[in-house]
């Protein structure tokens, strides 16, 4: 949904940047020619159109509903794109401590990657799950994937029981030896 606003938001916006070169057009061809019918936009056909509507007729109700929906579909939109934090423990009751899940997943790879086992990982985080993909380096040994397993998960471990968190997060490991 984040993405959806990032795109809804420029494109919002240069709409209202051209309605307002519009009018800045228009009111300069009114104030050089006063008696012109308007450069781009037909006013002059608009109001006479207008000025025949009351608010009975047909198209104003419908109008107004289509823009009263698009409204709350925005709203929508934007309350249900909100950031998912993760919360923390704070160290006073008057403070609100929280990280995003991008620096969790992060603080777990750096402290993944720093073991001798482990040639790389990749991790997933929210407030919820943390997912753990690590890669060991080869190993003559077939059976060393339980060991990577076992490193990685108590590296993680130590490190998220040790975390500030409120509750702890599940942890999900995938070691590919």
């Amino acid at each position: 949904m984040r993405i959806l606003l990032r795109l809804l938001a420029p494109l919002l916006g240069l709409a209202i940047a051209a309605a307002g070169v519009l009018v800045i057009i228009e009111v300069v061809a009114a104030w050089v020619r006063p008696g012109s019918t308007g450069v781009v936009v037909p006013w002059s056909a608009w109001r006479s159109t207008l000025a025949g509507l009351t608010w009975a007729d047909n198209p104003v109700p419908i109008i107004g509903i289509v823009v009263g929906v698009v409204g709350l579909l925005l709203l929508l939109l934007v309350a249900l794109a909100r950031r998912h934090d993760v919360p923390l423990s704070s160290p006073s009751p008057e403070m609100t401590v929280s990280t995003s899940p991008r620096v969790l997943a992060r603080l777990v790879g750096r402290h993944i990657r720093a073991t001798d086992e482990v040639a790389g990982a990749t991790v997933s985080a929210s407030a919820r799950k943390v997912t753990v993909m690590a890669e060991g380096f080869t190993s003559p040994d077939p059976s060393d994937g339980g060991h990577l397993r076992s490193t990685v998960r108590k590296r993680v471990d130590d490190l998220l029981d040790d975390s500030p968190g409120p509750a702890t997060p599940r942890r999900r490991l995938h070691p590919h030896p």
